[in-house]
């Protein structure tokens, strides 16, 4: 449970680059993540490369409509994207980056890429690694310059990215754990 409290979304990087050796782990920890019937019909791109990561974190943002946002402030120690505008790369300038992809249309491939996700920056924790997952990732490839890198990565036509999981080291403190909002958990027996 500790491990768990002590995980925040980071939105502040350093230029340090994780180790190979790091990100293997967090890519078998994501490979291993729970997927509906054991079909595997996932996989993952890991760009291992801050000034790739940057271009596509910057391909992230191109199409993000913020007149469809619900909710307000995300954090003041960490602006996200939702809170301030002049942010250009939609990764936070964090120096690696791995893309989730699903097979389109299977009903399942939201929840599959958010296990692979989620197994991956728990890992990341364990390893001292900070993580954050970011969404649109539908968005991100629709360009011809987007077409291309799914081209040269050799993600199946009938696959899609779905999110992102980008790593890194903090730059600055970790941010305050937000106090549990009430009347979220109940029991019934």
């Amino acid at each position: 449970m500790d491990i768990i409290k002590a995980r925040h979304s980071i939105r502040k990087y350093t230029d340090k680059q994780i180790s190979c050796e790091d990100l293997e782990l967090i890519l078998e920890a994501g490979n291993y993540a729970p997927n509906a019937g054991g079909g595997q019909r996932s996989m993952m791109v890991a760009v291992h490369n801050a000034e790739l990561a940057a271009k596509i974190g910057r391909m992230n943002l191109a199409k993000f409509d913020r007149s469809k946002l619900l909710g307000g402030y995300v954090s003041k120690e960490q602006p996200s994207t939702i809170d301030d505008p002049t942010i250009k790369n939609g990764f936070y300038g964090a120096p690696t980056v791995v893309a989730i992809f699903c097979q389109n249309g299977f009903a399942f491939s939201v929840a599959d890429a958010f296990c692979m996700a989620e197994n991956m920056l728990l890992q990341a924790t364990e390893l001292g690694i900070s993580s954050c997952i970011i969404s649109r990732g539908e968005e991100t490839f629709v360009s011809d310059e987007g077409q291309k890198l799914l081209s040269e990565w050799n993600v199946p036509e009938n696959y899609s990215a779905v999110c992102f999981v980008i790593l890194g080291y903090i730059n600055g403190e970790q941010p305050h754990t937000k106090p549990r909002k009430p009347n979220r958990i109940k029991i019934i027996k």
